[in-house]
């Protein structure tokens, strides 16, 4: 299992996590017919927020990124990306199990929303996630931190 690192974003990540984001989502955005080149990354340009982003590193290399944001009662995750050539390797477990672990997320709720029919779903149900609900592109979960 690789050894991870997470750092914190700067406004300068910007463009290379918004073509990650394109480079991670193609394939399920193109399956449900959803892939715009320029979309893509505006879409993470204009909810990107170096505050509450890291950077997750192997060997000092940027394979991934994720962002927990505080609103109000609850913690949105999002921008959860790992580079395809590092997908499949627990990365993303690790990631997940060290970001549920903070002691600012405890008793809290944690939404996010995944696209249809993508893998990623079984990692956030593997750590409690339940559906709330889902439109055609969407699904939209959640899971209560004791």
């Amino acid at each position: 299992m690789n050894q991870i690192t997470m750092r914190q974003a700067v406004q300068a990540d910007q463009e290379q996590l918004a073509d990650l984001r394109a480079l991670v989502l193609y394939d399920d955005l193109t399956r449900l017919e959803r892939y715009d080149d320029v979309n893509v990354r505006e879409r993470f340009r204009n909810t990107f927020d170096p505050v509450h982003t890291r950077i997750i590193e192997v060997e000092g290399s940027m394979v991934g990124c994720v962002a927990l944001k505080p609103k109000a009662e609850v913690y949105l995750l999002e921008h959860f990306y790992i580079h395809p050539d590092y997908q499949g390797e627990r990365i993303g477990t690790q990631v997940l199990k060290l970001l549920l672990e903070q002691d600012e997320v405890q008793g809290r709720q944690v939404t996010l929303n995944v696209l249809q029919g993508s893998p990623a779903r079984r990692l956030y149900e593997r750590f409690g996630f339940i559906l709330d609900s889902e439109d055609e592109v969407d699904v939209f979960m959640s899971v209560q931190l004791q």
